[in-house]
């Protein structure tokens, strides 16, 4: 779990990255041009669930338990470290802890989250694997100059160079609507790693821990091409709407989750006042983002 760094001196703030696009926001923009206004322009803050954090948690165990040595990887470890990890986010972000109104629904929330940790278990066995890399940042930029960037829970490389692509879901394995969207996700850390190392990942892999079910995915180089096209048409319309500040609401059954409904026209609110295109990186995706 990556921790709140101090804010840097002045001489010292590294200078804007240039704009990229992450699957988290390319998928805003998909869904509803004016939710990726919200959090990729005005930024404007949102308040987690109880579940996603608890996402959080529990990709920060995973991630630390396969820093243990192979044969530590069972789960009285897995549980032994979801305390301290929670423990640790607390301190880093001391506003969590509101969401819990009293001790016995912070102990509900932390044995779901146990749960979940069980529910990986029965997904696979981390003593037989040995990834490569887990929280994985991947950058790169396409032949048309879109800057792809994102993060991989993990990434597994067989001896023979056949790579695997995993993603962790604290969520339940979705229906057709959330699966389109999970598959998205993949393609695009596929692309990325592609052009990035020249080989296509041998498969994609969601683990959805909640009901404890697989979704496993092979790509290949001319869905990817085409996958690529569609991130650019994404990017270029990103652009435009990004030039005049008109990113339009869409409105869908999605709407019921959105933190932003006051502020937006389809339900009777009004946007705050266009601030232009941002800087440094309105691409960047957030821990939230991850964990979902």
């Amino acid at each position: 779990m990556t921790e709140i760094a101090a804010l840097p001196a002045a001489a010292d703030v590294p200078a804007p990255r240039r704009p990229a696009l992450s699957p988290s926001r390319a998928g805003d923009f998909k869904q509803c041009p004016l939710l990726y206004r919200f959090r990729a322009v005005d930024r404007l803050p949102e308040t987690p669930s109880p579940a996603q954090v608890r996402g959080i948690v529990v990709h920060a165990v995973l991630e630390e338990l396969f820093g243990l040595p192979a044969a530590d990887r069972v789960p009285d470890r897995a549980h032994a470290l979801l305390a301290p990890v929670w423990q640790r986010l607390r301190e880093e972000r001391p506003e969590l802890a509101e969401l819990f109104d009293d001790e016995a629904v912070l102990t509900g929330w932390l044995e779901s989250a146990a749960n979940l940790i069980d529910g990986y278990f029965t997904l696979e066995d981390p003593r037989r694997l040995d990834p490569e890399a887990r929280e994985l940042l991947v950058e790169t930029e396409l032949s048309s100059g879109v800057l792809l960037r994102g993060y991989i829970d993990r990434l597994d490389v067989a001896p023979t160079g056949e790579i695997r692509v995993v993603d962790y879901k604290t969520g339940t394995a979705p229906r057709e609507i959330g699966e389109a969207k999970a598959l998205f996700q993949m393609k695009f850390y596929a692309l990325a790693l592609w052009r990035l190392r020249g080989v296509v990942p041998r498969q994609l892999r969601l683990m959805y821990l909640a009901d404890r079910q697989s979704l496993t995915y092979t790509p290949d180089e001319a869905e990817l091409t085409r996958f690529e096209r569609t991130l650019d048409a994404v990017w270029q319309a990103i652009l435009r709407a990004g030039k005049t500040g008109d990113f339009r609401p869409n409105k869908s059954r999605l709407c019921d989750w959105c933190a932003h409904q006051a502020r937006c026209p389809a339900f009777g609110g009004t946007p705050p006042e266009y601030p232009g295109w941002p800087e440094p990186d309105p691409g960047e995706e957030t821990a939230l983002d991850r964990a979902d």
